[in-house]
């Protein structure tokens, strides 16, 4: 059954969030707005939902009732079709509601920061990095969001030692985050003359992104260093002092930028990847289990600690977290951006053990 209670709570809040955003001055705070307007869409999903729930279950009460005192035989067979027709859709309705009453993780709506670095496999595995980068940047045209590069740096035959790139649109952080943890790739390289199939591994790590209110940079606690740039830019590389160093002191930290062909745009955005380097800080201290997980899987970008195997010989991606019969997909679609079916996997999956939780 459902919580009638917290049915009620959501219509509650959702009529309280839309009063605080009619309010001038909620309307005139870009934070404010930027927190209640998700707040409000998810909400306004939820009651839609409850509503065709309670709808149809008034309905099933009215013809339960109908058939009881009815005493003509055609109405009384129209109402038990009509009864049948509905019990037959409550379990889906009902689905539907439960699902909306899920908690939602408070990070999905954000932007998000993706970093992805070359592990095992030397010049194939920089090359992967490369690909996977590419793969995201067609997810994310095919989602209608911007992609902005942060941080690059050249690895061997062309690929990427290390890239950084910020993701910005509706619900970026909440689908690109099922990426964070090691990819590996199994395919003959185009420089193995034997035809030997080579295993290699890059890591991604998706951050959420935040704004300077929420992660307060004193500036007491950084080093800024500048030098001078080494990679693609422009006219300027290896003219001026352009790249761009900054250390957090209490933390360690360390974010480089060097994209931009001026000093104070690579400052800018070393700076908001040091933002989200802090704050992914802070929830995993928050949620120290759920975290852990994804920290351990990080890590090293070596080939055991894999989340994903993308088989070119079988053309073949699979992902190692989801149940046997979801776990296989093609991998020209996957390499061309279509991670639509295997988002909505992890997505469910993670929703299940969610659900589950939040009912016991």
């Amino acid at each position: 059954m459902i919580d009638l209670e917290k049915l009620l709570q959501v219509k509650q809040r959702l009529d309280e969030v839309t009063q605080q955003l009619s309010e001038p001055s909620v309307a005139a705070d870009p934070e404010q707005m930027a927190r209640l307007g998700p707040e409000h869409r998810e909400l306004a999903e939820a009651v839609e939902a409850i509503t065709a729930y309670e709808s149809a279950a008034r309905e099933a009460d009215e013809l339960r009732r109908l058939i009881r005192d009815e005493t003509d035989p055609e109405l009384i067979t129209m109402a038990r079709d009509e009864l049948a027709h509905i019990v037959e859709e409550l379990p889906q309705l009902e689905e539907a509601v439960r699902r909306k009453l899920v908690p939602k993780d408070p990070e999905d709506a954000r932007g998000a920061i993706v970093e992805i670095r070359a592990g095992t496999g030397g010049s194939e595995a920089a090359l992967f990095a490369k690909d996977l980068y590419r793969l995201y940047l067609r997810f994310a045209d095919r989602r209608g969001w911007k992609l902005n590069v942060v941080n690059t740096s050249a690895g061997a035959a062309g690929g990427f030692k290390e890239i950084v790139f910020e993701v910005s649109g509706r619900d970026v952080f909440g689908q690109l985050k099922y990426e964070s943890g090691v990819h590996r790739v199994q395919r003959v390289p185009e420089t193995e003359s034997s035809g030997r199939l080579h295993t290699s591994a890059a890591s991604v790590a998706v951050l959420p992104e935040v704004s300077e209110v929420e992660v307060h940079l004193e500036p007491n606690d950084l080093k800024i260093d500048v030098y001078r740039s080494s990679g693609p830019g422009g006219q300027s590389v290896n003219t001026t002092d352009s790249a761009v160093r900054i250390t957090h002191l209490p933390s360690g930290l360390v974010v480089t930028c060097q994209d931009e062909k001026s000093q104070r745009q690579n400052k800018v955005k070393a700076l908001r990847v040091m933002r989200a380097r802090l704050y992914e800080q802070m929830i995993r201290d928050a949620r120290a289990e759920r975290d852990q997980v994804r920290r351990e899987s990080v890590g090293s970008g070596d080939r055991s600690a894999k989340i994903r195997t993308y088989n070119y010989p079988q053309d073949r991606v699979t992902d190692h977290r989801l149940d046997s019969a979801l776990r296989n997909y093609s991998l020209r679609k996957v390499i061309e951006g279509d991670l639509d079916s295997l988002v909505t996997a992890l997505r469910t999956a993670d929703h299940s053990e969610r659900m589950a939780y939040a009912t016991q």
